[in-house]
């Protein structure tokens, strides 16, 4: 895996790691609400569903501490990418199942999102973004302009998440305009 500049690696891992917070935070203060959105995926027993709902969050939670931290960045951009791994495949495993009036579960700022390729798209960016923060760092003396650089390119980043996210949510709004045109 090649070398990433150390202000742009520091940038994405502070954008997954808000991302990862975000998720995790909606995820607890909405866990009924989480609950059903896992259970109407079809994926998993109904007796598992409970658990899932206190452990998805905690693994979230637990990667974006560790992408934070220089010595365990690598761990939570694995754990990062493993989570959004077995996100996209659920939802694609769901929507092969006809399960597109399902809430996706993922929050966010859009608010809750029905299964879509866009979803398992959107996923997949993250995901290459998951697997980009786990690579090293350019060795090169960090310089004041480096914090403009993390802080800048980290909001950045979630504007752009945010952006996809309501471009996701239109989605369906446009298409019945489309459709009514």
């Amino acid at each position: 895996m090649p070398a990433i500049d150390p202000a742009i690696l520091a940038a994405l891992r502070a954008a997954l790691a808000l991302l990862l917070l975000r998720a995790a935070a909606h995820k607890l203060r909405d866990r009924d609400g989480f609950g059903d959105a896992l259970a109407g995926y079809g994926l998993l027993a109904a007796r598992v569903v409970p658990a899932a709902v206190l452990l998805l969050p905690a693994l979230e939670l637990a990667a974006a501490a560790l992408l934070v931290a220089p010595p365990t960045a690598r761990a939570g951009a694995l754990l990062a990418a493993a989570l959004l791994a077995t996100y996209t495949v659920a939802i694609a495993l769901a929507l092969g199942r006809g399960r597109r009036d399902v809430a996706c579960g993922c929050g966010g700022p859009a608010g809750e999102l029905p299964l879509s390729t866009g979803l398992v798209v959107r996923n997949a960016v993250l995901l290459a973004v998951a697997a980009a923060c786990a690579a090293p760092a350019v060795g090169r003396a960090p310089s004041w302009i480096d914090v403009l650089t993390v802080l800048g390119g980290a909001a950045a980043l979630s504007g752009v998440h945010a952006a996809s996210e309501h471009l996701l949510a239109t989605a369906p709004m446009r298409a019945s305009l489309r459709a009514r045109a």
